[in-house]
């Protein structure tokens, strides 16, 4: 019974986060969402209250996922720094082409810039995993295998940069690259291995030292 709840309501989930990519966040109902779904609306309210609540259970839902999983990564005593910032971004390219509908999502989120408990709970979730991400950071500058004068915020937003033109900026990023950057085939073959060469590639010659970089 308990698991039948858990894979209701994940398959709500599952339809809400294709709809909000497609309308947006202010486009979608809970009516369209329930109705594509195939659940009433009282089973909608029951498990998540509102479309604020729905919304904010989809941030829960994939970015809980993923701090745990960088969290284990930098907790890895076994693994170098740089080792450590190689496999967030392998587990970073492997979440955002995995799931487009969510990065859309996301990004809508953050353009329209609202205000209010919501947008503050949603901020906090992802500011969780940058965080996170700048613990690795600063410990390779502590370790003395970074350099000491990297820019911490720049390399996170330079990260957060590349997957927001190529994801976000289709159109563009098709007419760059020369071939459509949506197309599921395209996204595996070409584009996840290609960005993710290019950000280890970038990223190692920005915060190795001198004499680690030249191995």
């Amino acid at each position: 019974m308990e698991k039948e709840k858990t894979d209701k309501r994940d398959h709500i989930l599952d339809v809400a986060e294709r709809v909000f990519s497609e309308h947006g966040f202010d486009g979608a109902s809970t009516r369209l969402i329930s109705g594509e779904a195939g659940v009433n609306m009282a089973m909608l309210n029951y498990y998540f209250g509102s479309k604020e609540g729905l919304l904010l259970s989809l941030f829960e839902r994939r970015t809980s996922t993923f701090h745990s999983l960088i969290q284990g990564i930098g907790n890895n005593e076994n693994m170098s720094s740089w080792q450590k910032v190689s496999e967030y971004v392998e587990a970073y390219i492997n979440r955002v082409f995995s799931n487009n509908c969510f990065q859309k999502v996301v990004h809508q989120e953050l353009a329209v810039r609202r205000t209010g408990e919501l947008a503050d709970k949603i901020t906090d979730m992802i500011m969780q995993n940058v965080i996170e991400f700048r613990k690795i950071l600063h410990e390779g500058i502590e370790r003395g295998e970074f350099k000491n004068d990297i820019d911490t915020e720049m390399v996170v937003a330079t990260v957060f940069g590349v997957k927001a033109q190529i994801v976000n900026a289709s159109h563009i990023s098709s007419l760059m690259l020369g071939y459509d950057t949506q197309d599921p085939q395209n996204m595996v073959d070409k584009l996840k291995p290609r960005v993710t060469e290019y950000l280890k590639k970038l990223l190692k010659a920005y915060l190795l030292t001198e004499h680690d970089n030249a191995k």
